[in-house]
């Protein structure tokens, strides 16, 4: 089925029937097919050269009265209206894909080395705690139980740190993303590739049934601006910019610029001195009019 509705093959009307399945459904599987099919051909220029390197991706793709957000990492996308702060990502980090990762380890052992304990612990083991109850977590658990610390706790966990400072393998801040094929752990063989996926998480509004205003937009940014920005102040920096410069041509580029420097720690700012040292990536998109053409582009 094209996005016209035209059949591609002859099976297809009946499959398509019994699984439900709409035209939103074939732009997500384009979507995560183009993240899947960026990160092999990532993969093969950077051994082609000889470098290494990755990043996160966000897209967000307008079609059909419909805004599809996918996102692989712990950038962020949010829509700002006059009364409404709605997110449209989630961000992908070792703590919140704690149980995908630790299951991989628990499939994969060998992916460890021998050197990392794929088990979750409040706090990094010492010698001393041998013998000892203490609260953990494994794959197959939500909540928290107690064991008794054996000597191979005392690894390094494959998880360590709390919020912004956990780390997958000591390493990496982000559980998806592109790129990374060669990353390795410091001073070892130990690769992190298996642990991080390319497919985004995709999520579609549906700007059809907005009535959107003028000032409605969504902010996609990198993890620097997050850092020391919450939705609900940037959100607020939106609406207090956006009304009193209506005339712009260039407002949304200005908005963009005025909320980078809003992460530069000025005391009269929100972030109340909190700095962002992160390289910072922001885009202010207008939504108003997208939900009227009637040409489906």
């Amino acid at each position: 089925m094209h996005l016209s509705g035209h059949c591609v093959c002859a099976s297809d009307p009946q499959f398509v029937e019994e699984k439900g399945i709409r035209a939103e459904d074939l732009v997500i599987g384009a979507l995560e097919s183009a993240f899947q099919e960026c990160d092999e051909v990532i993969g093969r220029e950077l051994e082609a050269s000889g470098q290494v390197g990755g990043c996160t991706a966000l897209v967000a793709v307008s079609l059909q009265g419909k805004l599809y957000v996918a996102n692989a990492g712990d950038s962020r996308a949010i829509l700002v209206r006059k009364d409404e702060v709605r997110p449209l990502s989630s961000e992908f980090t070792p703590e919140t894909e704690r149980q995908r990762i630790q299951q991989l380890a628990f499939v994969y052992p060998e992916l460890l080395a021998g050197e990392f304990t794929r088990l979750e612990f409040p706090r990094r083991l010492k010698g001393d705690d041998l013998g000892q109850k203490v609260l953990f977590r494994d794959h197959h658990m939500r909540g928290w139980s107690y064991k008794c610390v054996e000597k191979s706790d005392l690894k390094y966990p494959l998880i360590h740190g709390q919020g912004r400072q956990a780390r997958l393998l000591g390493t990496l801040a982000v559980s998806r993303g592109l790129g990374d094929h060669q990353l390795r752990v410091l001073d070892t063989n130990i690769q992190l590739k298996p642990f991080l996926l390319s497919v985004p998480q995709v999520t579609v509004l549906d700007v059809d049934q907005l009535e959107l205003q003028e000032e409605d937009v969504v902010v996609m940014a990198t993890d620097g601006l997050w850092d020391v920005l919450s939705n609900e102040q940037v959100a607020q920096l939106v609406r207090s910019f956006l009304p009193g410069n209506r005339e712009d041509p260039h407002r949304f580029s200005e908005l963009a610029q005025m909320l980078i420097h809003s992460t530069q720690g000025k005391d009269d700012g929100p972030t109340e001195g909190q700095v962002s040292y992160d390289d910072i990536s922001v885009f202010v998109i207008p939504l108003h009019n997208q939900g009227q053409r009637s040409d489906g582009h």
